[in-house]
């Protein structure tokens, strides 16, 4: 591979796996496999996302930025903490994509607490870096410039900013949700000029995101 490509697909390769083990459990659920048998793949996805982040982390210069002001770590947080509650109201039927069950840790009326805490962990943890590598630092500078790498956040286009964060939002159920989150996300990588703030404000929302569905047992928000 050469460089460019290889650039390409480290960040790829992450979303690529997650979204696999997304289709294969579709896949076993229409062949007849219980949903709550299915639980236990979550943790497979997300180690093995993990894995692939770990593989690549030297290639990730995107995340060797210098440190964060504690005024940018303020901001990603308070805008971490807006998304999450915008989430949990901007869910009207035509701002929802089809029907989704969710995750229910629970088994037998008792919850799965390990099983709890690696979804919670694997949202907070590792999907924000997994999808910020993706659709803000790849796709959303290689939609302005193959050669992405090139590109500084704040001279991406505004059309390739919209494309991403479209279909950053029809990636989720709820995909106006997702829509305004994407946005967020994008203005922070834009302002801030460095992926950790997007990075953090999407840990902080997924973060509050799974306590708030463990509290209320709503799980088609999972």
């Amino acid at each position: 591979m050469g460089g460019f490509k290889r650039a390409a697909w480290v960040r790829v390769l992450p979303f690529a796996c997650y979204m696999l083990f997304i289709v294969i459990a579709d896949v076993l659920e229409r062949f007849g496999v219980d949903a709550a048998e299915l639980r236990w793949l979550y943790v497979v996805k997300v180690g093995c996302v993990a894995l692939l982040l770990w593989t690549f982390r030297k290639e990730y210069i995107e995340l060797a930025q210098p440190r964060l002001h504690l005024r940018t770590i303020a901001c990603a947080v308070f805008f971490g903490i807006v998304v999450f509650l915008l989430w949990i109201v901007l869910d009207a039927p035509w701002m929802t994509m089809g029907e989704s069950a969710g995750f229910d840790p629970t088994a037998g009326g008792k919850m799965d607490y390990p099983l709890a805490l690696v979804r919670i962990a694997g949202a907070a943890l590792v999907v924000p870096l997994m999808e910020e590598l993706f659709w803000r630092s790849f796709l959303t500078r290689w939609l302005t410039d193959p050669d992405f790498l090139a590109v500084r956040p704040d001279r991406v286009r505004i059309a390739t900013t919209v494309v991403a964060v479209l279909l950053f939002g029809v990636e989720h159920n709820l995909w106006f949700a997702g829509v305004v989150a994407g946005s967020v996300y994008s203005y922070l990588y834009w302002r801030e000029r460095n992926l950790w703030p997007p990075i953090l404000a999407h840990a902080v929302t997924n973060g509050l995101l799974g306590i708030w569905v463990l509290a209320t047992a709503n799980w088609r928000y999972w």
